[in-house]
């Protein structure tokens, strides 16, 4: 089945039946059902001469990817700009289903504290990029028991609720030690236009450089994050 959607994406006209059975060398009634499959599934559509091409979830997956990746470079010079001012790692995350994904990442100037973070999953609870997606409502909260990570990771459903609901209030949120010990995130959320939370901008680093330096990381944050959003609105109105 792999292969016949690999044939069809690839191809650079449609391809009929017989182009499919002549390609695979499988069976007709064998690529008649795995390609009346493939179309229930939105992976290939057929065209009204009976041709085959990519389906809509592929032209979902493109924009979505063509959206993250004008994002990344929108933003890339603000995480830039504030791994400048803090030093510290900075992180640009995006939805996608009910994970948080790192697109983007600027190191710290020190050693302690360049991990990269990009692409690595994270549980959404114990991080501060996860939690701007939790409280503004963007992911789903997880169900189940809540993986707990450090001695300090919120780990009741209660628990997590307050901290989501502060969140909100403060405009920002926090981990402290939660994902690893010693280790400090602030997060806040990049708007779009129309309001929509459509990526959370972020800073993380030791505990014992992040300290009472969270409040200023805060507002910086918040700064970078409206000029993103600001940006963006530029890159929609000119495209």
């Amino acid at each position: 089945m792999t292969a016949l959607v690999a044939l069809v994406v690839r191809a650079q006209r449609p391809l009929t039946y017989s182009d499919l059975v002549a390609a695979t060398g499988l069976p007709r009634s064998t690529v008649s059902r795995l390609l009346g499959a493939l179309e229930l599934g939105g992976l290939v559509e057929r065209e009204s001469g009976g041709a085959y091409r990519g389906g809509r979830l592929f032209a979902d997956y493109a924009a979505r990817f063509d959206r993250v990746e004008a994002l990344v470079r929108v933003a890339h010079t603000h995480l830039e700009d504030l791994a400048t001012q803090t030093g510290e790692t900075v992180n640009l995350a995006v939805a996608r289903g009910s994970d948080v994904v790192h697109v983007d990442q600027v190191d710290a100037r020190f050693v302690i504290g360049s991990v990269n973070w990009v692409d690595m999953e994270v549980p959404n609870h114990c991080s501060a990029l996860g939690k701007v997606m939790l409280a503004w409502g963007v992911v789903r909260p997880p169900s189940g028991r809540l993986e707990r990570r450090t001695p300090f990771t919120v780990a009741t459903h209660a628990a997590l609720e307050r901290d989501l609901e502060e969140t909100l209030e403060r405009g920002y949120a926090l981990t402290r030690g939660e994902l690893e010990e010693g280790l400090d995130g602030i997060a806040v959320p990049v708007h779009s236009g129309d309001g929509t939370v459509v990526a959370a901008l972020g800073v993380s680093g030791p505990t014992f450089r992040i300290g009472d330096r969270r409040p200023g990381i805060a507002e910086s944050l918040q700064t970078h994050a409206a000029a993103v959003a600001g940006d963006l609105a530029k890159h929609a109105r000119s495209t």
